[in-house]
């Protein structure tokens, strides 16, 4: 394995997810010609390949627009559990919006679930499909009594789920809550085999294929960065956060988590299960072969993107976590995931506003995108075919609830307000001479912010540190080697390209040499 550490407790050096390895995908070409399709899909992981599968098995002319490599976003960095239960959320969906809509929200997953399920059977997909029990676990008092009121939800809505006293690990818990017969999986394994489908059928797939806008009307026609445009009777926008906004407004209405996973051997054996802590940090834990050897992936220790101490830290906190519960015998691979949480929790799929009904959004799955993603790609299936869905109005982009969405849509506000302000005055005290190969920080050149990384080589990159977006002040991401921004949480590499939206626009890039001639109009926003 690439990722492999050299020794006890040490953390591999790149940041990189286990599922990519060992296997081939497919490559695909970059689109460079104008084409006609019956749907536009936007967004190749999970939702945007399982919306193609339907589309094509339905004899529609599908082109998938990909603006790096399939799978190799979010879908890409998942702990991979497919399950209904996503945290302490039923007791709370059950006040918020009544039990219709928090069954509702239960019944779009399980049937997320069962869809999986059923065509992992139907065309015997080799991807590692297990039944497990899920667990959410507390371990103090206050989330005990949390989760016996998150039992009690399950009773009132109807799930089949068990409160306990124990798990069987070297945990000290207070209560435990099952939810009985979910599921874990390898997504790429699955996810490949449904690309081959989706080629056998005729659908169009394209990779470094940037969307950048929509031209509405009653043929929307996508328009790509270089100059392509791609028109059809519908345009699903299945990227993790939307390529195109119209007015959802949707950069004001989610923010960017940011969460850690490592790969693990263990001295002690995995009992079985997948697991999820009520308590913060929260700590996750499911099981998974990996060259025929039994690795646990422990993830959790999630925060707003941009925002925090040192990304470095979270992992060493998973690694401290993994070592007292289990005993760690080797770090195999670590990698991080980017969620985005909706006002209510609940993600908006369907169509962006009420006037463009032939483009629909799906976003916001807050970290349970196996599920949410597969339901959103069920819903927009059969908004195209012109049948009833029976979860469109959960989860529809238009929703705006007074309770809990305006308190959030305020609190959330405020704190782009906040950092806004506060990342243009701060200054730094770094400087390109003290940093040491292989590391980033903020500096101040001739009175600016700018951005510099030293590689392992010693080579510098200078960037302006204002985000393309709205015009935060990005920071340095040590985890990931990338500059983060706590508005909204776009990202970008140590050379200044987009790696998550809402941004579309690079940062700006200085010639290290060219420093001392920064003047005033250099600086940025």
């Amino acid at each position: 394995m690439s990722q492999h550490n050299q020794g006890e407790g040490k953390l591999p050096q790149n940041p990189e997810p286990y599922w990519r390895e060992f296997i081939d995908l497919p490559e695909f070409p970059q689109l460079n010609e104008d084409i006609d399709v019956d749907v536009v899909i936007v967004g190749g992981g999970i939702t945007g390949l399982t919306s193609a599968y339907l589309l094509v098995n339905e004899g529609l002319k599908v082109a998938v627009l990909e603006a790096d490599k399939l799978l190799n976003g979010t879908t890409g960095h998942t702990t991979a559990k497919i399950t209904a239960q996503h945290d302490l959320i039923y007791d709370e969906f059950l006040h918020n919006f009544g039990r219709s809509k928090a069954r509702l929200y239960y019944e779009a997953n399980t049937d997320a679930l069962n869809f999986i399920r059923k065509t992992v059977e139907e065309h015997q997909i080799d991807c590692d499909l297990q039944e497990e029990d899920a667990y959410i676990y507390a371990t103090t008092d206050d989330y005990a009594s949390k989760l016996e009121k998150e039992a009690k939800a399950y009773e009132t809505i109807g799930i089949d789920g068990e409160l306990v006293d124990s798990i069987p690990f070297n945990i000290d818990i207070k209560k435990a809550l099952i939810m009985k017969n979910q599921a874990q999986f390898h997504p790429i394994k699955y996810l490949a085999h449904l690309i081959d489908i989706i080629k056998e059928k005729g659908g169009l797939i394209f990779e470094q294929t940037t969307a950048v806008n929509v031209e509405t009307g009653e043929q929307p026609t996508v328009l790509t960065r270089e100059g392509q445009r791609v028109t059809g009777n519908y345009v699903l926008s299945c990227s993790h956060f939307p390529f195109y906004e119209g007015l959802g407004l949707f950069s004001t209405r989610m923010y960017a988590d940011r969460s850690y996973i490592i790969a693990v051997k263990t001295k002690e054996q995995y009992p079985g299960g997948m697991y999820i802590s009520a308590d913060q940090p929260t700590r996750s834990l499911r099981s998974t072969s990996i060259n025929n050897e039994e690795m646990i992936l422990i993830g959790g220790e999630s925060h707003k993107t941009g925002q925090g101490m040192d990304t470095m830290e979270h992992y060493k906190a998973l690694e401290t976590f993994g070592e007292q519960v289990f005993g760690l015998e080797e770090i195999a691979y670590r990698w991080s995931a980017q969620d985005l949480v909706t006002l209510d929790k609940i993600p908006y799929i369907g169509e962006i506003t009420s006037g463009q009904r032939n483009i629909l959004v799906a976003t916001g799955y807050r970290k349970w995108g196996m599920t949410n993603g597969t339901a959103a790609a069920l819903l927009f299936k059969d908004i195209i075919k012109g049948e009833k869905n029976t979860y469109q109005s959960l989860y529809s982009p238009g929703r705006f609830y007074a309770h809990p969405s305006l308190k959030n849509f305020l609190v959330s506000n405020a704190d782009v307000v906040k950092h806004l302000i506060k990342g243009k005055i701060e200054t730094s005290d770094k400087n390109i001479d003290n940093l040491a190969n292989d590391e980033g920080a903020v500096i101040t050149v001739n009175g600016h912010r700018k951005g510099a990384y030293k590689d392992e080589e010693g080579n510098v990159h200078i960037v302006d540190t204002t985000c393309t977006h709205i015009g935060c002040e990005v920071e340095w991401n040590s985890g990931e080697r990338s500059w983060d921004c706590p508005c909204h949480g776009s990202r970008f590499s140590y050379t200044g390209e987009v790696l998550e939206g809402p941004a579309e626009k690079p940062l700006q890039k200085y010639d290290y040499t060219m420093l001392d001639n920064l003047t005033s109009e250099d600086s940025g926003y």
